[in-house]
């Protein structure tokens, strides 16, 4: 079963991109949502259906084997990959079945040219990709499934491959994309140096020791366990478009919309949380990198809650919207919450998707029209898509009734991560950025939904006038997405985010009591193995300095922690934020409802005040128009110095230095010599008699001044 789930994909992918001229392009379609929705099927059950304290782990075929090394390709089952399953597929079925409609009549395409089976060859692909990601068993594969949904999203985000701008992004967020992708093999280079492995569980079961270790990198010694953390989250950061790396995403919005829905909301962009989440049990030993996942994801959601405040473009407001929804998954991850972290990519898949695919359906009916200023009163001509896109801002503002559990999705995940940062951080820097984030995020959803569906019809009357709702195929997806935005935070909350017991036994985690005794990987209880395996320990460190010694010594006799993942036994933050004060609890509320109110007052009460605003607070208005200007930056610092360089490389490097050495050789040494040999073949005797004697001479020279020793 989930052997189909993972390759599944991968044959509906091949045979729509190869095999489509036999089946024809409809077919091809056919085929691969078919395949997806099996694939869903299956994912369901194996998440309602898994032994979470049973890490399952199918073995597919051996891959590199050289020593201690073995990347055999395993698929590894438990919680996280299970919770990840649902999310990858759900979203990935329901976005084929969109896209059968939104991609029927592209006008970026002409007649008789042939793109609808590629489209969906391509989206295959990347499910079949991130599958692999997430049921990899061993750093190796999981990078092979990070760099594949790399390859997926260039290609999806570049589909539209006559506009230079779609040409841009591609290659925007595929250079992006390397600089994290470098600090991610680092991490991997660097765990395998230490624990002399790259699997998972040994990973883990060395965690302790790495804690213990210093490892020389660049100019001075690191904590190991620090380190390699911090190296695996600059991977995190590039592919989970944390600040800094994240200048990609709204570029990425020129795919076409069903890409983003896909790729943006749901899923690839999610690698970095699970990531993080799946190495919790290193994670948990590296304190100063947690605290520094908590001060750039709490600065990401701020920054995009920012930015997003003023974007016209209806696709780039989700896209920002996500990037600082992401920042609330690793707040929590960095306060050592993971579970609140998954609870959020959950639920976040849900309501994230139908916005973007809301605001597909928004284009499709506004004829490709996707500035917000164009738009208006849309919400009699486009019923089921207003209330999909009501539902989904519901679900993302975080609407529900205050100290309950009763609410929509967003509403039970973000409260979750909110409280969790209260305790992590003790109420700092963490805490109030998402608070004002939260704020934030409520208005701009708000003035989405106040732009687009009521007011005045503003923009181009026929455009208006011809508006329509959009057809079945795309309007089912969003009827089912709908339903995970309004209860799939009622229904799983208790075993996100429930009482610490409740959510143990979800992930598999044994009881602390259990954990204490065990003792999660350190020797405590492994004494019996400690003397069996002895022999084999010392022979293998043998080749091995003092401080390898130490990890891979924990790696033979250590444990790995049982669960998917791993709490520290000192971290209490998950249960110092179910006693958080009332009002902690109601601020996210609260901050919901200024946004709320500020919306209501521009964009319906006094339509007026937007543009008022904008004009008195120019320079304000601008510096988060242009994003922070950190494409200026990025184009000042990096992309200009780089064009220099390659423009002296080219001009003076290839062409005087490689070019100009040939030609120069070419039509000036070798005709000068030529002409010297031609000098020298006088047709005289006496004139080679002279060059023979010459040549005698020099040579006695020689060996009488080596002393004949040659």
């Amino acid at each position: 079963m989930e052997t189909f789930i993972l390759f599944g994909p991968l044959v509906g992918a091949l045979i729509a991109g190869f095999g489509w001229r036999v089946i024809g392009e409809k077919a091809a379609q056919y085929v691969t949502t078919a395949i997806l929705f099996w694939a869903c099927f299956l994912s369901w059950i194996v998440f309602l259906g898994l032994d979470a304290e049973q890490v399952k782990q199918i073995h597919v075929l051996d891959f590199i084997q050289s020593g201690h090394l073995d990347t055999a390709w395993s698929i590894r089952v438990d919680r996280l990959t299970a919770i990840m399953l649902i999310v990858v597929t759900s979203v990935s079925a329901l976005v084929h079945l969109y896209s059968m409609g939104y991609m029927a009549h592209d006008e970026n395409w002409g007649e008789g040219e042939h793109y609808k089976a590629r489209f969906f060859a391509y989206l295959s692909f990347f499910t079949f990709t991130m599958l692999m990601l997430v049921t990899a068993d061993n750093l190796l594969q999981m990078f092979f499934g990070w760099e594949g949904v790399g390859v997926a999203s260039y290609l999806l985000i570049g589909f539209y491959y006559k506009k230079p701008s779609a040409n841009a992004a591609a290659i925007k967020a595929f250079v992006v994309n390397r600089v994290g992708d470098f600090g991610f093999l680092l991490g991997i280079f660097g765990i395998y140096m230490l624990t002399d492995s790259i699997k998972f569980d040994d990973i883990f079961a060395a965690a302790p020791a790495l804690a213990e270790m210093e490892l020389h990198f660049l100019w001075r010694d690191w904590n190991a366990a620090n380190l390699l953390a911090f190296l695996l989250f600059i991977g995190a950061m590039g592919k989970s478009a944390q600040l800094f790396l994240h200048t990609w995403l709204p570029d990425a919005m020129e795919g076409p919309t069903p890409v983003s829905a896909l790729i943006h909301a749901a899923t690839m962009v999610t690698a970095g949380v699970f990531l993080v989440s799946r190495m919790s049990p290193l994670i948990e030993y590296a304190g100063d990198t947690k605290a520094f996942i908590v001060f750039l994801g709490a600065s990401t959601a701020f920054v995009a809650a920012t930015i997003g405040l003023v974007q016209n473009d209806i696709k780039r407001v989700i896209a920002y919207s996500t990037m600082s929804q992401l920042g609330y998954m690793f707040v929590a991850a960095g306060v050592g919450v993971y579970s609140a972290a998954m609870f959020h990519l959950f639920t976040h898949a849900f309501f994230k998707a139908m916005l973007f695919l809301g605001a597909g359906s928004v284009i499709h009916a506004m004829h490709h029209e996707q500035d917000m200023r164009n738009y208006g009163g849309l919400r009699k001509k486009i019923p089921y898509t207003y209330w999909a896109m009501m539902i989904g801002t519901l679900a993302i503002t975080g609407v529900g009734i205050p100290l309950t559990h009763i609410g929509f999705a967003g509403f039970l995940s973000k409260d979750a991560i909110i409280e969790s940062a209260w305790a992590g951080t003790a109420g700092g820097y963490g805490f109030w950025m998402l608070v004002v984030a939260a704020m934030l995020t409520s208005f701009y959803s708000w003035r989405l939904i106040f732009l687009t569906f009521y007011g005045e019809p503003r923009g181009n009357k026929h455009t208006h006038d011809h508006a329509h709702e959009s057809p079945m195929v795309m309007l089912i997806p969003l009827g089912f997405l709908s339903l995970g935005a309004i209860f799939a935070g009622m229904i799983w909350f208790g075993s996100f985010f429930g009482d610490h017991d409740t959510v143990n036994k979800f992930y598999g985690v044994p009881s602390h009591h259990a954990e204490s005794s065990e003792g999660h990987g350190e020797d405590a209880s492994h004494g019996d193995d400690h003397a069996k395996d002895e022999a084999h320990g010392d022979d293998h460190a043998a080749s091995h300095d003092d401080a390898d010694h130490a990890a891979v010594k924990a790696v033979h006799h250590g444990e790995a922690p049982k669960g998917a993942i791993f709490t520290h036994p000192d971290n209490h933050v998950m249960d110092d934020a179910h006693h958080a004060p009332k009002w902690v609890k109601v601020s996210p509320f609260i901050a919901m409802v200024i946004g709320l109110v500020f919306a209501l007052w521009f964009y319906i009460w006094n339509p007026s005040m937007p543009a008022r605003m904008a004009e008195a607070q120019r320079p304000l208005y601008l510096f988060l128009l242009n994003k922070w200007y950190f494409d200026e930056a990025y184009d000042f610092l990096f992309v200009r110095p780089a064009k220099a360089i390659g423009r002296f490389l080219w001009k003076r490097g290839d062409g005087d230095v490689i070019d100009g050495s040939i030609n120069g050789i070419a039509m000036g040494f070798v005709p000068w010599v030529t002409r010297l040999a031609g000098r020298a073949q006088t047709g005289y005797v006496f004139t080679y008699a002279l060059a023979m004697v010459i040549g005698i001479v020099a040579l006695i020279t020689l060996v009488s001044l080596s002393g004949g020793a040659h």
